[in-house]
């Protein structure tokens, strides 16, 4: 306000201004100094995991795009739009994953056994990321969106993951699969009998000329086209009943823009990408770590051991956790950026922080979510603490059970898939009537 009693409105767009400029100059150290910290890991392994992993961040946030949001926006809005995004990318991944998986030995496919501990996981947690408002990878992107909500959900997610180790490594209903495969059986027999199993598609379709992945391909094909014409079923009735409200955020992504509305920074660096962009560039990353590590990507089995090494501050020795746990005492003895998943994690965390800051929406996206009330904090925890239990009975979560099962051609993935939305909509009922 200037001495006349006018709002200055020039004076509040000039700091706005400043504090984009900053922001923006900010994120630009932040990113080299993380590549240059990547480079000084000292293992290809590591600086590959801390890049994929801020590009998984920065795709995640630029492109809105999140596994919980797609079972929570369909049931608050009507809007599917993201299940069928995640759908494609399912199915663009998978047939990339093929160039690495066609020869044996060339990769390691992610075969999770069926079996109840599954079904009972994905319910578990489906329903609790409706309370936590994220998933596994999710918690990491909210560190920097959401502070508080995102320490609470994480602290308990980490102890629901610490709590289900035990059972994860003993209850036959977990590491048993009721149905299995011939590749299912070689993993079997290759973990010496701990952990294996399962429903490989390629086994199915051996006669069909491509060592059974054009059949694996067709059936992927079908099965993520069901899901989408089932979302869109589902859509067109919340529009005719006039409940369809959708989200503000896939209205921004969608707009078109007036030639020579933004910059050449705001096209390069503010403008939100389309979720098909989101995917397009998460799915690049994810072939990246199958070409490169052979293996897929994985999120919550380290959030068991953080709290593990919380515990550790408070007194509990190294050797009561692997007691308890059932692991080794060196996965709560070595340090912290020598575990892959450890790096890849933070760099998720660093990408968000990145993206936010180069669009210089940082400052107002961290105030938004400082406030949280008392019932928020135990919705919070409960959700997280439901997630991280429920990853240890279906062996993984959103990425882990979910997305890279489904990429290797794993039938669990679209089980779980089918108990992870059923899960989510029970938990958002729940959610409504607690609200």
């Amino acid at each position: 306000m200037n001495n006349t009693g006018v709002v200055d409105n020039k004076g509040y767009k000039d700091k706005a201004n400043s504090l984009k400029m900053i922001e923006n100059l900010t994120g630009f150290i932040v990113l080299l100094l993380s590549i240059y910290f990547a480079i000084r890991l000292g293992h290809p392994g590591l600086t590959l995991k801390l890049i994929v992993g801020m590009g998984f961040g920065y795709a995640l946030t630029r492109g809105f795009m999140g596994f919980a949001g797609s079972v929570n926006r369909a049931y608050n809005t009507g809007s599917t739009k993201l299940i069928q995004v995640l759908m494609w990318l399912f199915l663009g991944t998978a047939v990339a994953s093929t160039a690495f998986l066609y020869n044996p030995g060339s990769a390691i496919p992610a075969i999770n056994p069926i079996n109840p501990g599954l079904i009972l996981g994905g319910l578990t947690f489906g329903f609790g990321m409706t309370f936590a408002m994220c998933c596994a990878s999710g918690v990491l992107t909210d560190l920097v969106t959401g502070l508080p909500r995102a320490v609470i959900v994480l602290l308990f997610f980490g102890m629901g993951v610490f709590l289900g180790y035990p059972v994860q490594s003993t209850a036959p209903w977990i590491t048993d699969s009721l149905f299995t495969t011939p590749t299912g059986a070689a993993m079997l027999e290759m973990t010496g009998g701990k952990f294996g199993g399962g429903v490989y598609l390629p086994d199915l379709f051996k006669w069909d000329g491509l060592n059974g992945y054009l059949g694996a391909i067709i059936s992927t094909a079908l099965l993520a086209g069901i899901v989408v014409y089932l979302s869109k079923r589902y859509e067109g009735k919340q529009k005719e009943a006039g409940t369809y409200t959708g989200v503000p955020s896939e209205k921004e992504q969608t707009r078109k823009y007036s030639k020579g509305e933004s910059s050449v920074y705001e096209i390069f660096f503010v403008r939100p990408w389309t979720m098909r962009t989101g995917a397009i560039v998460i799915g690049g990353l994810f072939t990246l770590l199958m070409k490169t590590t052979k293996m897929g990507w994985g999120a919550s089995t380290p959030y068991g051991v953080w709290f593990g090494k919380l515990l550790m501050v408070f007194g509990v020795s190294a050797e009561r956790l692997a007691a308890y746990t059932l692991k080794p005492v060196e996965v709560f003895t070595k340090p912290f950026l020598s575990d892959f998943a450890n790096v890849q994690n933070l760099g998720i965390v660093i990408g968000t922080l990145v993206c936010l800051l180069l669009a210089g929406t940082f400052t107002s996206t961290f105030k938004s979510e400082l406030k949280i009330t008392p019932k928020d904090v135990l919705l919070f925890a409960v959700g997280g603490l439901l997630m991280g239990f429920g990853t240890r009975l279906s062996n993984g979560c959103n990425v882990g059970a979910l997305y890279t099962p489904i990429a290797n051609f794993s039938l669990s993935g679209w089980i779980f898939l089918v108990a992870l939305i059923a899960g989510g909509v029970f938990g958002n009922k729940m959610a409504r009537f607690i609200k």
